[in-house]
């Protein structure tokens, strides 16, 4: 039973949402079809984005950055990694002692710093967080209320958050059908690293020599279900990864160092006629992904 039904006063009675697109307005939508939520703030720097929000009635209101400090109980920044210090530097003249902040972003070392940077001794009101979800489209019309049930939330919470804002946030996401989990900045990233940055810059790289070849054309009229799904998540935007990447730099990097080498061994049983070699080398990595997928339900 949702609280609206249950008559309940809503978790949040008032969320600023900062970047109303698939992350934030999905986190929106949610929390509305829970009745977890009663107003709903929207912020953007592009108006036409944050009024195509209001029309899907995803938010309530178009509010200011001062507006949503000053207003709401819960602030979720979903904006690129590389734009929370000025967001935060932007919100703190104005923010309310009760105000609870909390994020979206794909790395949380960074985040942590310039939170630290950004809010001084007031760093406890926010809470790091990484919802583990997503989708190639992006936008307010790509939101979606059922994007989170099932799938894993991240937070790295800091020393001086308080442990009832902690459970709060964690209840909140639960109210969005997400499974919560915590870890330090430093292992979230280093993990991130692996199974989801470089999965995309491999992707992306990948996309890149296709459409730059010369034949091009009769490459992508020839392709099908196994090039889509590995170039799927390369449409995302450009602005985010391009954060992502960087931010996360040192993790990404050593990762890719790894994948090298397992390319190096793959190609020498390749460039070798080894076929036993290469075929267990095949059948590890297929063992792996059914034995993944079996667990994962993907």
């Amino acid at each position: 039973m949702s609280q609206a039904a249950s008559g309940a006063a809503p978790l949040v009675p008032v969320l600023a949402v900062v970047g109303v697109g698939l992350i934030g307005g999905s986190f929106a939508a949610a929390l509305r079809k829970q009745g977890a939520v009663g107003r709903i703030l929207g912020v953007g720097r592009q108006r036409a984005s944050v009024m195509e929000a209001r029309k899907l009635g995803l938010i309530d209101e178009i509010a200011t950055l001062e507006q949503a400090a000053a207003e709401a109980d819960l602030i979720m920044l979903s904006a690129p990694v590389g734009a929370t210090r000025p967001l935060l530097e932007g919100l703190l003249p104005f923010l309310r002692a009760d105000t609870l902040i909390t994020d979206a972003g794909s790395t949380k070392a960074d985040v942590v710093k310039a939170a630290h940077a950004a809010l001084g001794d007031r760093v406890g009101q926010f809470i790091p967080g990484h919802p583990v979800a997503g989708a190639e489209k992006a936008g307010p019309e790509a939101a979606d209320p059922m994007l989170y049930r099932g799938r894993k939330v991240v937070l790295t919470p800091l020393p001086q958050n308080r442990a009832a804002d902690r459970e709060r946030l964690q209840r909140i996401w639960e109210a969005c059908g997400a499974q919560v989990m915590v870890m330090e900045p430093e292992v979230h990233d280093k993990v991130l690293a692996s199974v989801s940055h470089v999965p995309h810059f491999l992707s992306s790289v990948f996309m890149w020599q296709v459409a730059t070849a010369a034949d091009s054309d009769l490459r992508m009229a020839l392709a099908a279900s196994g090039f889509r799904d590995f170039t799927r998540i390369s449409a995302g935007s450009a602005e985010v990864w391009r954060d992502i990447f960087l931010s996360n730099r040192a993790a990404v990097l050593s990762e890719l160092r790894e994948v090298k080498e397992a390319l190096a061994r793959a190609e020498q049983a390749l460039e070798h006629a080894d076929g036993p070699a290469l075929e267990k080398f095949l059948e590890r990595a297929a063992t792996a992904r059914r034995l993944w997928g079996s667990r994962s339900g993907m």
